[in-house]
């Protein structure tokens, strides 16, 4: 992993974007971090990533939004990014119900500008997140990079999918390079207070009943982020991908989210009051990867059970009570 590169990473004060950041700087890589400090979840968590990333010298933050162009384009042209990774997106499924022209926003309109910019100054790889939401209504088990992703059940899902299209096109048009990172529930430290994991601990903790969906019997492919962070990394610099590229990141396993919340029951010492509950629009009962693709040519192999990195996530949790 050459040390002369320059990576510019969207979303570097978020969840995952913060973990790779991080790594990446531990490795003498510079980074470029560009956030807007939206305030989906809060930012007083997302002020204190950024704060932990400024320590390092090979850091530099840039707070724009990326539906402004101009300012874009200006980062563009005052670097010269060996590659980019695109980790900034409106997250959530249901927040998709309620909110959806902030997903054209920043889903599709974001994710245009940055093509225009990898295409315009001659980036060589432009890596991206996507999502196991854009299987949406399939119910083969695994889900694999092969199957049709023709029926998303939220807008959040169609604006995945849509960018897996644009990459394409891109990459048939202006041939740079373009790698889709398909990612199964990510969980660990320094999380997202939207995500299932935190809002059960946080509840459990206060006291307050969970709100248990499809009456407790949802599946989810739990993958733990120092494992995505090492398939993102192999994503950014392995030399042996094809021009167009996607793949699963997930831990191979479906787990049931009675078993995750048992797990948090057990390192809190409290019992959890449940709510069972229909399923909500735009979710879906099961997410389960097939990794194959990831571990051939990426070399990717999760190494984190929930049994491991539940604890982990719960420590760190106790350890920040400003936070919640």
């Amino acid at each position: 992993m050459p040390q002369s590169q320059k990576v510019l990473v969207t979303g570097s004060a978020g969840f995952i974007g913060f973990h790779l950041s991080k790594t990446l700087l531990e490795k003498n890589i510079s980074v470029v971090g560009i956030d807007n400090y939206n305030d989906y979840y809060s930012v007083e968590l997302k002020k204190a990533r950024g704060a932990i990333l400024k320590k390092y010298d090979n850091f530099q933050e840039i707070t724009i939004d990326l539906s402004d162009f101009e300012k874009l384009n200006r980062v563009f042209e005052n670097n010269n990014f060996s590659v980019v990774m695109n980790l900034a997106a409106q997250a959530g499924v249901r927040y998709s119900l309620t909110n959806p022209f902030v997903y054209e926003k920043s889903n599709v309109a974001a994710f245009l500008n940055l093509l225009e910019c990898v295409r315009h100054h001659s980036v060589k790889r432009f890596v991206y997140a996507s999502s196991s939401s854009v299987y949406g209504g399939n119910t083969k088990m695994p889900f694999s990079e092969s199957d049709s992703v023709d029926t998303p059940v939220s807008l959040y899902a169609a604006t995945k999918k849509a960018n897996e299209l644009m990459a394409h096109s891109y990459t048939h048009l202006y041939g740079f390079q373009t790698v889709g990172l398909r990612f199964f529930t990510v969980y660990g430290p320094w999380g997202r207070p939207d995500m299932a994991m935190w809002l059960f601990a946080d509840a459990i903790k206060k006291g307050k009943a969970i709100n248990v969906f499809n009456y407790g019997k949802m599946k989810r492919d739990f993958t733990y982020i120092d494992d995505i962070v090492s398939g993102i990394t192999e994503a950014l610099f392995n030399e042996n991908l094809e021009q167009y590229e996607i793949f699963n990141l997930g831990n191979h396993k479906s787990e049931q989210l009675l078993g995750m919340i048992k797990i948090i029951e057990n390192e809190l010492g409290i019992e959890a009051k449940k709510n069972l509950m229909p399923m909500q629009p735009g979710d879906v009962p099961e997410s389960y990867a097939d990794i194959e693709q990831a571990q051939t040519k990426l070399g990717f192999s999760p190494a984190t059970s929930i049994a491991d990195g539940i604890p982990k996530f719960i420590e760190w949790f106790n350890l920040h009570p400003e936070f919640h």
